[in-house]
């Protein structure tokens, strides 16, 4: 893998998607990055690169944090974007997060290729024009089988073993490069997570349109704890967990480069910096997960899904309602 130049701030979409792209494929270049194999190692070596190459500074003393437990061995990779004011250097990071490994046989371009582009594009931005706080930028080894869940999942072991701070907040990103396979919503992008803090919702009814995107919320115990959020959410730190779901090329040798949304994925990089600035900005004091967020719930439903909720048979009006229409779309979506 070579590690491409950073140029300057993206003047519009196409720069971004471009940026995004080269990445997406550099990542992609060998079958699959599963732990331990030459992909996984070459996946890591262009992201330590990139990492360096944008400007970041290491979570430590170095970008690599490895670790092993049962004669195998994992490394995270870790890397801070100072904040603005060199005053608030010691206050509680905002942490942005994806995995990097792949299950075997599946060059993982949407499943986490495009998670990682995306991170890496809001840490060059985070670079050039730094947030109100620190934002640690993390690439977690091990996300996938056998070792979701785990012990030695890399976003588990960071945060129990490897983090020398406490996080204000954590933002996960899981397959968030395609488009919903259902008709009418393919530029949605779902998150969970925004019932941990009041604040958070404060940011989500905060956001301005970003065309090209579009956002619907829910709890997160309609799907579980999909992805590196899990960690976060068990230890109560506030989080925001985005993904655009499963689909018929989650997990497949078919999960290649050309199949990634690219105009939604340079959409999803301006709402990831936008999520990530006006966290950073908050104040997050609770209650965790203490409140009713059921008329936001609705709002970016009916916003977002349209003449989709006609088809449902729901007028969505309460928490029932929105119970319907999520076992919907998660039947029809394949979440």
């Amino acid at each position: 893998m070579t590690t491409p130049d950073d140029g300057s701030t993206p003047d519009d979409r196409s720069t971004t998607a471009d940026r995004l792209r080269r990445d997406v494929e550099a990542l992609c270049a060998v079958r699959d990055r599963r732990v331990a194999s030459p992909g996984h190692d070459a996946a890591r070596a262009y992201l330590v690169a990139r990492y360096a190459a944008i400007g970041l500074q290491p979570y430590g003393d170095a970008f690599e944090l490895p670790y092993a437990e049962d004669g195998l061995r994992f490394t995270n990779l870790v890397a801070l974007a100072p904040a603005a004011d060199a005053s608030v250097v010691d206050a509680a990071p905002l942490l942005v997060a994806a995995h990097y490994d792949t299950v075997a046989d599946s060059p993982g371009a949407d499943d986490n290729a495009t998670a990682i582009a995306i991170a890496l594009e809001v840490a060059r931005r985070l670079a050039e024009r730094p947030a109100a706080r620190p934002v640690v930028i993390a690439q977690f080894d091990a996300e996938e089988p056998p070792y979701f869940h785990s012990r030695v999942m890399g976003s588990t072991y960071f945060h129990e073993r490897q983090a020398h701070t406490p996080f204000h907040a954590a933002i996960v990103l899981d397959l968030v490069g395609h488009a919903v396979p259902v008709p009418g919503i393919e530029d949605v992008v779902f998150m969970t997570g925004m019932e941990s803090d009041p604040a958070l919702e404060r940011t989500v009814t905060g956001l301005a349109p970003i065309d090209g995107v579009r956002v619907v919320t829910a709890h997160n115990r309609y799907v579980g704890d999909m992805s590196d959020h899990h960690t976060f959410r068990l230890a109560q730190v506030p989080y925001l967990f985005l993904s655009c779901g499963r689909w018929a090329h989650y997990h497949a040798p078919t999960d290649t480069p050309d199949r990634v949304d690219r105009p939604k994925c340079a959409a999803m990089a301006d709402l990831v910096e936008a999520l990530t600035r006006d966290v950073a900005s908050r104040a997050l004091d609770g209650p965790w997960e203490g409140y009713d967020t059921t008329a936001t719930d609705i709002a970016t439903m009916r916003a977002s899904l349209g003449p989709l909720l006609d088809g449902f048979g729901t007028r969505l009006e309460s928490r029932p309602d929105i119970d319907r229409v999520v076992a919907l779309l998660l039947q029809r979506a394949r979440l």
